[in-house]
C-alpha cells in the first residue's frame, strides 16, 4: 500500500523495457531528470517500496509514487515529459540540420568567401536571428579562419634556433633589423587544401602560399652605429 492507504502500482518489466530504462538511466547530466525517473522505475520493478527508493535515490517519496504510477499507466512513455502548453516550436530538427549542412558543405553565393547570417537565412528560409542561434549552439564561426604552418625543411628547427637566437642575443655593438615587403594586393593560392569548418573549430588554411602577382613597396635602410 502507498501513502494514505492508496495501492502501490506494481511494476513488471519486459526485457525490452528493462534494457531501454537502463540505457536511459545512464544519460549525461543534461538529461538527469529522465535518468532519475528511469532509476525509480527500475527500483520499483525490483520490489522496493516508495520509501526505500526515495531514501536510496535521495528524492521525495511523492516523486517516486508519481513516476511509478506514470510508468504503470503509460509504460515507456511515462518517464518522458509531456508536451508543455505554449507556442509550438517553429524551427524543426530538419531546418537545424539544413542550416548546419549548408554551412559546412556548400559554397556561398556570388563568389563570397564565407556564409553570412543574411545569405544563409535567404538560402534556407529562416531569419538571421535563427541562423545565428544555430551557429552559436553548434559552435560554427564562418567568419573565423585559423592559419597553420607545416615545414618540410629537415633543418627547420636549427634555422629557427639560429634566427631567434640572433634576436635574443645579438652580437656586441650591433643591431638586428628585420626587413620585409609592404604588400598591396596579392593573388594567392594556398600550398595545402583548406580544412573546412566543423562545429567548434574554424576553417583552417596553410600559412604558406603561392603568389601569382603582387605590388610591393620596399624600403632601404642605412644602419649606422649610434654614438
Amino acid at each position: 500500500m502507498g501513502q494514505r492507504g492508496r495501492p502501490t502500482a506494481q511494476i513488471v518489466l519486459s526485457d525490452l523495457e528493462r534494457e531501454t530504462l537502463q540505457r536511459w538511466a545512464r544519460r549525461p547530466k543534461s538529461a538527469q531528470a529522465l535518468a532519475l525517473r528511469c532509476r525509480i522505475v527500475l527500483a520499483a520493478a525490483d520490489g522496493l517500496t516508495n520509501q526505500q527508493i526515495a531514501t536510496d535515490l535521495a528524492c521525495n517519496p511523492v516523486t517516486v509514487g508519481k513516476w511509478r504510477t506514470r510508468f504503470a499507466e503509460k509504460r515507456l512513455d511515462g518517464p518522458i515529459d509531456e508536451p508543455r502548453p505554449g507556442q509550438p516550436r517553429k524551427i524543426t530538427d530538419d531546418l537545424v540540420e539544413r542550416v548546419i549542412v549548408t554551412t559546412l558543405e556548400t559554397t556561398p553565393p556570388d563568389g563570397a568567401t564565407q556564409w553570412s547570417t543574411q545569405s544563409l537565412a535567404a538560402r534556407v528560409g529562416l531569419n538571421q536571428t535563427a541562423v545565428s542561434r544555430v551557429w552559436r549552439t553548434f559552435g560554427l564561426k564562418p567568419h573565423l579562419v585559423d592559419v597553420f604552418k607545416v615545414s618540410t625543411d629537415p633543418q627547420f628547427v636549427d634555422k629557427v634556433r639560429d634566427i631567434v637566437g640572433l634576436y635574443v642575443n645579438p652580437p656586441d655593438a650591433a643591431i638586428v633589423v628585420c626587413v620585409d615587403e609592404k604588400t598591396q594586393v596579392q593573388a594567392l593560392d594556398r600550398t595545402a587544401p583548406v580544412l573546412p569548418m566543423i562545429p567548434n573549430v574554424p576553417a583552417r588554411q596553410s600559412y604558406t602560399y603561392v603568389r601569382h602577382g603582387t605590388s610591393d613597396l620596399y624600403a632601404a635602410l642605412d644602419g649606422r652605429r649610434a654614438r
